[in-house]
Parts: C-alpha cells; structure tokens; sequence
C-alpha cells in the first residue's frame, strides 16, 4: 500500500509569498462590528433623547467615540512577515525583529497568542496569533510563521503545538 503524501509539509508554507499579514481575523470582525455598534447606538440614544442639552448630546457622542477608539485598539494585532524580518504589532506596541533574532515559534496548549524567543533570551507576546475563536487558523498561522523563521534564520525556531 502506497504512503499518504502529508497535505503540507513544513517547508511548504516558507513558500508562501512575502510579505504576508497574520491576523486573528474572526476577532477582529467582531470586534469591529462591536467598535461601530456602539458608536451608532451611543449616539443615537444623544440625538432622540429630548432631555438632553447640545452639552450632553456632544458628550454622549464623545463617550462612545472613545469607547469604540478602545475597542479598534484591541482589533490592532497583526504580524507582518517580509523579506528582511517580521513587525509585531501588539495592542499598544510595534516591534521589527530581523530574522536572525527569532530562535523560536510556540503556541502552547492553553497560550492564548504565539510567543516568539528571541536571541537576547527574552520571549515576545505575538496577539496577532491567537486561538480565540479560531483554533485551527491560529495553529496554521504558528506552523507557518514557524517555517518562515526556519527558513529565513537558518536554524530550528522550536515547535508550533496544538
């Protein structure tokens, strides 16, 4: 009986056209969905509230400009992969690693986003990779980060687990 061929293999997804954008992207729908809701409801409830004065109206409005600001931020993460290194764009921070400084990929059972080591000993949160609300394209997306550090640094970038 012939063997099964693997449907990928870990030196496929270095394939992968560069550069290539990993987001948590169901999240990030909701979460813009939320961002918009409440600023149209917030300030709907202003304008048909015949109580309230121009004053308040303009600080409804405010409050759910801000509220919905919070919410986009939380909707930021994503990871950045190109040809000379990888942009790591967190909730409120951005940080460009060259290849060679990534010596490690994990996505542990239970992590809640990719945790990159890096050469100087230190571990770097990735948000943009997170299992949330889809597992599988959290998995997809560690395995093949993991495939670009190995192939870009030249050494074994540690393992992408379930």
């Amino acid at each position: 009986m012939p063997e099964e061929t693997p449907v990928s293999t870990p030196s496929a997804p270095a394939t992968r056209p560069l550069p290539v954008t990993f987001r948590p992207t169901r999240t990030r729908a909701v979460l813009l969905t939320a961002a918009v809701t409440i600023f149209l409801v917030v300030s709907a409830m202003a304008l048909l509230l015949d109580r309230l004065s121009t004053a308040e109206r303009i600080s409804f409005v405010f409050t759910a400009l801000m509220l919905s600001c919070v919410v986009l931020v939380l909707a930021r993460p994503k990871v950045v992969a190109d040809d000379t290194g990888v942009t790591v764009v967190n909730f409120a921070s951005s940080r460009r690693l060259a290849w060679a400084e990534i010596v490690g990929v994990n996505l542990r059972v239970g992590d809640p986003w990719v945790f990159l080591d890096l050469s100087d000993g230190t571990s770097l949160a990735v948000i943009g990779i997170q299992p949330g609300i889809a597992k599988e394209q959290a998995i997809a997306d560690a395995r093949t980060l993991r495939a670009l550090v190995e192939d870009r640094s030249g050494h074994p970038a540690g393992a992408a687990h379930d």
